[in-house]
Formats: structure tokens, C-alpha cells, sequence
């Protein structure tokens, strides 16, 4: 390939040299280091003038220090003259912390609640007596025009909505009552994701590259293209090759959120599909949720899906539900491990006989803690993403059902 020249970060360089050796060009001599105060610095040791770059750097690791790695790799490559930049982020980083409000327990706000801001001000002092007082009590102005409206299309979601906010509210106010602060401000969490992609187009990116978004509302933060690449057909891939009796197996999601990703795959191998869903009986303990499961699991290998794993909790518990329910065998599939805290441990003692789980952050220590995972590569379908992109190509033939056998 002519014109292209692919740099790795210091987050995960043995998948810059994957793909670079997929495409059969070196990688790009760069050298990374920090000063005695821990700036990074960046020299870029050949020239890039007119060409394509790819900067193949995950989210991993030291987040933070890697991604200003990431953004100044950038700005040196296009200060230097190059024709075009290409963020390859296998694992993007502040993924799951969208500009969409949500609640405590994950789930976001289908709407701002008419009282969201009822009678609040700046200079309010705190008043605890409200967060005694029941919601049919309340004093609520819009009731004078709209409680005719309101009833008529009042809904379950908007009381989940207004219980949420008045209790963290009350919460807020109880707090700040007895640290001694007067007022009556509301905490409100920053969010990050048009931040992260007004970096990386400030710096200079003209292309983000990346895989199996947390989120896929990221992509509109952008003013550049951005190709998320699915972990899908390599998934399908590992199935078929290395999980006995898969055609009699049963694909489950561990959540709602990912059962849209859960059934492409089931859909794909022509299998069963189950979901095991968190429900909230109690109302007075919200944050208790029960783990149903949707579906026949009995006498079935289970294969779970899921985009990442950073604690294990879900995944775990969910092998339980499944475990529970009669399931034989259960294996779980994850883009991105992240394995924090004591994942490895909880994955070690759960009931679920085997984790596979791609190279898009690096593994090496995981494997060697934990007998039960296994990896599969992404370096293929990035690579033959980067060619079809220099040379013009389509991307997203390259999830075609004939072209997913050939990655």
C-alpha cells in the first residue's frame, strides 16, 4: 500500500503491529516518552507530508495519559503536512458517559418532569421539610392549568422520573445541610462525550476508527466521519469454530440494553435468543433489582453477548440467573475487557465456564490470572477496514454475510 503510514500509541502497541503486518507495511517511527513532570512528549521520526495516517491507539490503561498521547500524536501529523488523519480507537475512551441525563440506576430520562426546577432558585436555602413530604401534598403552580392535561397523559415513566429527581434532590439538600453549606445548589454530573470529540477535531482528526461503541449516539458528537466497526462477524467467527453444539445453543443478552446486538447474532447463526432483565418490585428500595429471565435456557449452552466488561457484575450474576434456570454450559463473549477491581476474581468463582473476550485492550495479564479467558483478534477487520478506507472502499460491505466468512 502506497501513501500510508500507520504510528502505534503506547496503549496497546502489539495491536498496532498486527495490523500494520496484516496491511504489509512497518509501522511508523515514533518515539513517546514523558518528561520528569509527566508531560508527554511526542517526536515523530519520519515524514508524513501527503500521506495517510493512522494513529491506532485504544482506551486503555492510563485513559487520560494515553488519550492526550493520542491528541498531541495528532496534531504533530497534521502540523507535519499530512494529507489525512485517522483516530483508530478500538475501545473508545469516555464512551459510557453520553450527554443524555440518567438516573441512578442507569436507565435514562424519557423527559425532563414538569417540576424538575419547581421553585428553585440560585439563592434558595435549603428546606429539609420536603424531603419528607408525600408527592400528593406538594405544591405544584402548573396544577392551576394543566392537572386536566396531566392526568390524561401522565405515565409511568414520568412518575419514575419525578420520584427519582425529588429523592436525589432531598438527598442533595440533606447533605448539604449537614456539611454546613448554605443554598440549595443541585449537583449535576458533568458529561463528556461533545468534550472528547471537540478534542479530537481540534487536534487535528479528519477519521475516527473504532469498534462496538458503548453508545452509539457518540457518533453525532462528531463534525468528522466516524466508522464504528461491529465485533460481530469475528464473534460469529469464534462461535462456530471453537463452541461445541452451537446449533443447538441458546444466544442471551445479560441486559436490555444489549439484546439488539444479542438477536444480529442469533439471527446470523439461526439459534434461540433469551434476555434476562432487571426488574424493580419495591418501591421504597428502587436500587434492589430482581434478574428475570425471558426465555428457555434449560438443558442449553448459553452464549452471552455483551460490549464490555469492566467490573463483571452483570455477567456474573447473570451466569447465576442462567445456572439457575437449568442452562448446561454457559459461556460469555465481550468486545472490550476492561477488568477492573476484582473482575478476574468474580469471574474466577462464577458459573460461568469460560469468557472470551477481544484484544482491543490487552490481555496478557488477564490470561495468566484467570484460566477461564480466551481471546480473539480484532487486528483483521481493522486492517481491512484501513485498506477499504485508502483505497475508497466501502465499509460497510464489509459486514456483508459473503465477506464476514473471508475476515
Amino acid at each position: 500500500m502506497r501513501n500510508i503510514i500507520i504510528f502505534g500509541g503506547s496503549s496497546h502497541p502489539k495491536l498496532a503491529e498486527q495490523i500494520a503486518g496484516r496491511l504489509g507495511v512497518s509501522l511508523g517511527r515514533v518515539e513517546l516518552s514523558k518528561f520528569s513532570n509527566k508531560e508527554t512528549n511526542v517526536e515523530i521520526r519520519e515524514s508524513v507530508r501527503e500521506k495517510d495516517v493512522y494513529i491506532v491507539q485504544s482506551g486503555c490503561g492510563h485513559v487520560n495519559d494515553n488519550f492526550m498521547e493520542l491528541l498531541i500524536m495528532i496534531s504533530a501529523c497534521k502540523i507535519a503536512s499530512a494529507a489525512k488523519v485517522t483516530a483508530v480507537i478500538p475501545c473508545f475512551p469516555y464512551a459510557r458517559q453520553p450527554d443524555a441525563p440518567y438516573k441512578r440506576n442507569g436507565e435514562p430520562l424519557s423527559r425532563i418532569p414538569r417540576d424538575k426546577f419547581l421553585g428553585y432558585t440560585f439563592d434558595t436555602p435549603p428546606n429539609l421539610s420536603t424531603a419528607t413530604t408525600p408527592m400528593d401534598e406538594g405544591k405544584d403552580p402548573f396544577n392551576a392549568t394543566s392537572s386536566k392535561i396531566g392526568e390524561e397523559n401522565s405515565t409511568c415513566s414520568d412518575a419514575d422520573s419525578i420520584n427519582e429527581l425529588r429523592h436525589y434532590n432531598s438527598t442533595m439538600m440533606s447533605s448539604s445541610s449537614s456539611s454546613g453549606k448554605s443554598g440549595a445548589y443541585r449537583h449535576w454530573v458533568a458529561r463528556s462525550g461533545t468534550l472528547i470529540a471537540n478534542l479530537l477535531t481540534c487536534a487535528g482528526a479528519d477519521h475516527i476508527m473504532t469498534m462496538d461503541l458503548h453508545d452509539p449516539q457518540f457518533q453525532g458528537y462528531f463534525d468528522v466521519p466516524v466508522d464504528n466497526l461491529y465485533g460481530l462477524p469475528l464473534m460469529i467467527k469464534y462461535i462456530r469454530e471453537n463452541i461445541p453444539s452451537w446449533e443447538s445453543a441458546v444466544i442471551v443478552s445479560p441486559d436490555a440494553g444489549g439484546a439488539k446486538r444479542a438477536t444480529a447474532i442469533a439471527d446470523k447463526l439461526r439459534v434461540e435468543f433469551a434476555l434476562i432483565h432487571k426488574e424493580r418490585r419495591l418501591q421504597h428500595k428502587p436500587h434492589k433489582a430482581d434478574m428475570m429471565l425471558v426465555g428457555q435456557v434449560r438443558d442449553k449452552v448459553c452464549i452471552m453477548i455483551d460490549d464490555i466488561a469492566d467490573t463483571s457484575i452483570t455477567i456474573t450474576r447473570a451466569a447465576k440467573v442462567l445456572v439457575e434456570n437449568g442452562a448446561k454450559k454457559v459461556y460469555a463473549i465481550i468486545t472490550h475487557a476492561i477488568m477492573s477491581g476484582d473482575a478476574i476474581k468474580r469471574i474466577q468463582q462464577s458459573a460461568i465456564d469460560q469468557v472470551i473476550v477481544s484484544d482491543s485492550i490487552p490481555q496478557d495479564e488477564h490470561l495468566v490470572q484467570c484460566s477461564k479467558i480466551k481471546v480473539f483478534e480484532i487486528a483483521p477487520i481493522f486492517a481491512e477496514a484501513i485498506r477499504r478506507v485508502h483505497n475508497g472502499e466501502s465499509v460497510s460491505a464489509l459486514f456483508n454475510d459473503r465477506t464476514m466468512l473471508l475476515v
